[in-house]
């Protein structure tokens, strides 16, 4: 009986991939480079060499019931057509699913990896006791992933989720990835904690604080790790560069819980890994900018459990019965 599942977290520096139980338990994992810049030949024989490899440890391959890959948007996952992904040079309208199933003869699929993710921690992570869950990974980026009646929701196109690209201040002079002014990626995400951390020691330059110590005043290397273990240090900068980005994914938390009316939201990612100071300044937020503090108040922010592994996670989920049913139904 086929009771093993290949998933497959594609992503521009590395692909991570494991064997999944259909009980949802990760079982052996592998990573390897991706090899982005070498082209789209070279990134996808790195896929198709962990599946490969994935599929020899699993033993006979009538143990395997399909293989599920997760990939950076935009991609049409009816299709399992990778649009483009920007961070792998040379994948434009890249029939993906087909190409792996043909050349393994099991069946494949292909799903968004904030999508996957927010599947994964609704099915066996964070939030298996709720049916509706709002996803959140904040990091590099803002993926989102929406989760109705533990379904993905795809939207006409396939492309719904896409939050980390709403615009919460049109009037930001920080332009997102995207093109976007404002867009929440651009003001809360990993990269621009750094630069307000060194916009703000750069304007007050006599001003202490570990962040300038630890960088020998190369301000251009501050992280967001560093900012998370000044501010544990209570380092007055890196407190207040958190208590702004708190702010800023409350308000637009706020506005998603306003349209959404989850039962959870479920936060992951490197920067959510800052824990309680985050989380506070957020909930605080939510409450002044949503239009039901009364409901929104008993919404949980939970932490996500599937932080290291949650794209192969993802993507093996796209084959448990419950995830063939999401992917069937939107």
């Amino acid at each position: 009986m086929a009771d093993l599942i290949v998933g497959i977290d594609i992503g521009g520096t590395k692909v991570a991939g494991g064997l999944m139980t259909m009980k949802g338990q990760l079982s052996r994992s592998s990573v390897v480079p991706t090899l982005a810049a070498k082209g789209f030949k070279t990134s996808y024989g790195q896929i198709t060499n962990l599946i490969a490899k994935l599929l020899r440890r699993a033993g006979k391959r009538n143990q395997v019931v399909g293989i599920g890959m997760c990939a950076p948007g935009p991609l049409d996952p009816r299709k399992g057509l990778v649009i483009s992904a920007p961070n792998l040079p040379g994948w434009r309208h890249v029939l993906l699913a087909k190409m792996v199933s043909e050349k393994f003869h099991l069946p494949a699929k292909v799903e968004n990896d904030a999508n996957a993710a927010g599947l994964a921690e609704s099915l066996t992570g964070a939030a298996v006791k709720y049916r509706h869950v709002f996803y959140v990974t904040v990091s590099t980026g803002i993926g989102t992933g929406i989760i109705i009646n533990k379904k993905v929701y795809h939207g006409k196109n396939g492309i719904a989720g896409e939050g980390g690209h709403v615009t919460i201040d049109y009037r930001s002079p920080y332009r997102c990835g995207c093109g976007t002014l404002g867009c929440i990626e651009a003001l809360a995400a990993g990269p621009a904690m750094a630069r307000r951390a060194r916009v703000r020691l750069e304007q007050e330059h006599t001003t202490p604080s570990l962040l300038r110590d630890w960088t020998g005043g190369n301000l251009s290397r501050i992280t967001p790790l560093m900012i998370e273990k000044a501010a544990a240090r209570r380092d007055p900068i890196a407190y207040e560069i958190i208590e702004q980005t708190g702010f800023y994914l409350g308000v637009w938390l706020a506005g998603m819980i306003t349209l959404l009316d989850p039962e959870a939201i479920v936060i992951g990612g490197g920067v959510a890994r800052i824990g309680k100071p985050l989380f506070d300044k957020i909930r605080k937020t939510i409450l002044q900018y949503t239009l039901s503090p009364r409901f929104a108040a008993h919404t949980p922010l939970l932490a996500a459990k599937l932080q290291k592994n949650v794209g192969v996670y993802g993507a093996a989920s796209l084959f448990l019965p419950a995830g063939v049913k999401a992917e069937a139904e939107f």
